[in-house]
């Protein structure tokens, strides 16, 4: 038995007062921890120690905790190493301080070029009725080559491509091409920043020059950078991996692979830089051995976003239910509790993009963060955890 006092800590993440979902909302489903962001602040600038305290102030209020911050964004500067960079590497580390001096010691972030996760339909119908978020590969090069007509977009797909993603476009109305447009770049709930399509096509020039091993670098200084600050104040550090785990629009990715968890935790070896491990992300990619991940990287897995996705021989994945799809939960939910076991830490978790169902079928909510969906995939994780803690 691996001892029933080795629960992961169960979250869910909160988008603030705003928020459809209460915070006595996701007390009921059970979650102990939450995890949230003052998103109301424009990238690049100092969280202040005032505006921390209110927020853990008001989770507390209703007997929960503030475990993790998701996220602190990176300034797009930063990534491409240009205009005041430096300066919003300092305010970065100012805000490590911040949220450490009001106890919140966990630290997810992405270095995902301009967008956060991305997918080209926020209501995929299943078939029991729920909806679903989903990716299709055709969507995107349909939008990327006749809607943002991006320079150079053509020589990023196969002549087939292009022409399956042409007759797609074609048959699109001028509401389905919006809803594609607003769905890809109008920003999901909690990314700090979404843009236009003219604004998107410039800020895309940024990256011309910038290769995945130049994003890389800019990786590991920008690590070698704050991890000093993070070390003394006692703050992990978790990045998250890119999602979807290829490069879409020509932009690089540095935080996809097994070998790229790996170089980042080589190239910045230190027990405060690590990763968070979304099962759903890495698990979009059959290469992606997610068990081997969870054995070789536990101790350096600081967060966990459990989720699972549906992916078929297209390419096309959808968010599945939390225990079915490809993602192995049961061995990837064991791996986890070992760690837990071997290292005597506690890793947060929370199930990650729930489904729209029941009575959230008719409410707006944000994408993938509906209380009834992740309620559902909180039990499932809880009960699996359960399951397992008490297997002889």
């Amino acid at each position: 038995m691996l001892g029933s006092k080795k629960m992961m800590e169960q979250t869910m993440r909160w988008f603030g007062p705003k928020d459809s979902v209460t915070l006595l909302d996701i007390k009921q489903a059970g979650a102990t921890g939450i995890v949230t962001a003052l998103h109301e602040y424009p990238n690049g600038e100092v969280w202040d120690t005032t505006a921390i305290r209110a927020r853990k102030k008001l989770i507390a209020a209703q007997g929960l905790e503030w475990k993790v911050v998701e996220s602190v964004p990176v300034h797009e500067a930063i990534k491409t190493h240009s205009g005041n960079y430096r300066t919003y590497i300092e305010n970065y580390k100012t805000t490590l301080v911040n949220l450490a001096n009001e106890g919140i010691f966990t630290v997810c972030y992405n270095f995902m070029p301009l967008l956060d996760w991305t997918r080209t339909d926020l209501n995929f119908a299943l078939p029991n009725g729920a909806k679903a978020l989903r990716f299709e590969p055709l969507a995107l090069a349909a939008f990327d080559c006749f809607i943002l007509d991006r320079v150079s977009a053509k020589e990023s797909y196969s002549a087939a491509t292009i022409m399956k993603a042409k007759t797609y476009f074609e048959n699109l109305d001028f509401a389905a091409k919006k809803t594609l447009t607003d769905t890809i770049l109008a920003g999901l709930p909690g990314a700090e920043e979404g843009y236009g399509i003219n604004e998107f096509k410039e800020v895309l020039k940024t990256y011309a020059t910038i290769d995945a091993r130049q994003l890389a670098q800019h990786l590991r200084l920008f690590l070698s950078d704050i991890l000093p600050t993070a070390e003394a104040a006692g703050v992990q550090l978790a990045i998250h991996p890119d999602d979807p785990p290829f490069s879409i629009f020509g932009l690089p990715r540095v935080v996809s692979t097994y070998q790229d968890i790996a170089r980042i935790l080589k190239e910045n070896p230190s027990s405060n830089n690590g990763i968070t491990f979304c099962t759903g992300s890495l698990g979009v990619l059959p290469t992606n051995d997610l068990l081997k991940i969870a054995n070789d990287f536990g101790n350096n897995i600081h967060f966990a976003h459990l989720r699972s996705t549906k992916r078929d021989m297209k390419g096309n994945f959808h968010e599945a239910n939390h225990l079915d799809g490809d993602v192995p939960m049961y061995q990837v939910v064991k791996s986890l509790l070992r760690t837990q076991k071997r290292t005597g830490k506690i890793i947060p978790m929370r199930p990650d993009h729930g489904h729209q169902l029941l009575d959230d079928l008719s409410k707006k909510t944000n994408p993938g963060y509906t209380a009834i969906g992740r309620l559902k995939g909180l039990a499932e994780i809880r009960g699996l955890m359960h399951g397992i803690l008490h297997e002889q």
